[in-house]
């Protein structure tokens, strides 16, 4: 909270006043009193006034005004010191300490999955490559940032029972949205003898739950928000908390955007066997249904090698939750534990058999059931603070173009 100092002419001489301008720091001791000014409770009575760093109020580039969001960009490592910002990285810190006490309270082993690997978890082969300065064979081998701790976290499962990582990936997306960066964190469960419903289940818990103990314990901050960045926020918020999530097949899902498209006209026109898209997530979301959906059952051939698949052949046993105004915040699935169907698929996305060998061995010897997923942690802070776009609630974001700091 903001707190006013009131300085008497005895404390400090006129020239030292002067130099506490906007962006200074100070050292402050005093007596902490009831304040007859409105909108306060207590101020604080100075005996003592010290400087501690001056800052040259015509350079200094934060002033008492409004700055814009693309400004405060350009001084990620000043933007911190503002009101907004500042809230935004404390929820952060506490949503992240509920990810670990949610799991915790839940009897999951927290885990951590190499940064550095030599497989591709999505298969899309957007990959930032590793290499030594001067000398490409260090690992003999190709390297690359990892994408997805999914595969060795489900190795860890088949030991543990339930386990969950929690840390950075990477995706060499040339893609500038308001959604995606190059470097972002990841939450990812896996539980053995878990199907997609518990994975669901789990998912929808772990939101609800997050949502709910930010709203309970950081009311000044949420409260900062929905007085000048969104007014709807907590009632968007407290939706989420009191209302089940909508679940609704894939193909239903199209079919109530293939409607909708013509009243609404869609850049991307809904059709079964494509990937759902901004738009499409948004208009179920906020118009549709008016509040969180799950859709499941996705089509094999716009999913990875991993999904399971379904009784049809034509569908995996996946899902995504989507959320209004940032859209997808999961992604998971059952994971493909029958040997014979996961090489099969490995062969038809044209995968390196060998280098997955490890990754078959968890089905050759004493396969279960098993699911997980991924959420995506800044999308969910984006989501809790009302935030439009993913650069402003990563502290330092790398994106296409840009490596700031």
């Amino acid at each position: 909270k903001n707190l006013q100092v009131v300085i008497d002419h005895s404390v400090i001489s006129a020239s030292e006043l002067k130099k506490i301008t906007t962006g200074c720091s100070i050292k402050v001791v005093g007596d902490l009193v009831r304040s007859p000014g409105k909108g306060q409770k207590w101020e604080l009575l100075a005996r003592e006034v010290k400087i501690l760093g001056e800052a040259d109020p015509y350079k200094y580039p934060l002033q008492k005004k409004r700055h814009s969001d693309e400004f405060l960009r350009k001084i990620a490592h000043l933007r911190v010191r503002t009101n907004k910002y500042g809230a935004i990285n404390r929820i952060r810190s506490f949503a992240a300490f509920l990810i670990h006490k949610f799991f915790q309270e839940r009897n999951f082993h927290y885990v951590n999955t190499p940064l550095i690997t030599s497989s591709d978890c999505e298969g899309a082969g957007e990959l930032f490559q590793v290499i030594k300065k001067g000398k490409k064979d260090f690992f003999k081998k190709d390297a690359y940032l990892t994408v997805s701790g999914q595969l060795t976290a489900e190795a860890l499962c088949m030991g543990l029972g339930r386990v969950y990582t929690f840390g950075p990936a990477f995706r060499a997306e040339d893609s500038n949205t308001p959604r995606h960066a190059a470097e972002f964190w990841m939450v990812e469960p896996e539980m053995a003898f878990f199907d997609l419903k518990d994975d669901i289940d789990l998912a929808e818990e772990l939101i609800k739950y997050i949502v709910s103990e930010v709203v309970k314990e950081r009311s000044e901050e949420i409260e900062l928000f929905s007085k000048f960045i969104d007014k709807e926020l907590l009632t968007r918020l407290n939706k989420i908390i009191d209302e089940p999530f909508v679940r609704v097949e894939y193909s239903e899902a199209v079919e109530i955007l293939k409607n909708a498209d013509k009243k609404e006209h869609f850049e991307f026109k809904p059709e079964w066997g494509e990937d759902l898209h901004t738009e499409h997530e948004k208009y179920l979301c906020e118009k549709y249904f008016g509040g969180a959906v799950v859709v499941y059952n996705y089509p094999k051939k716009i999913k990875p090698f991993y999904m399971r698949v379904n009784e049809d052949g034509e569908s995996v046993a996946a899902m995504d939750i989507l959320l209004p105004e940032v859209g997808e915040v999961v992604g998971g699935s059952q994971r493909e534990e029958r040997y014979d169907v996961l090489l099969k698929n490995l062969e038809e996305c044209g995968m390196d058999i060998e280098e997955y060998m490890w990754y078959l061995d968890l089905r050759r010897y004493g396969s279960v059931i098993h699911s997980g997923f991924g959420l995506g942690f800044d999308r969910l802070i984006m989501f809790l603070c009302a935030a439009h776009n993913i650069r402003d609630v990563i502290p330092f974001p790398r994106t296409p173009g840009v490596l700031n700091f």
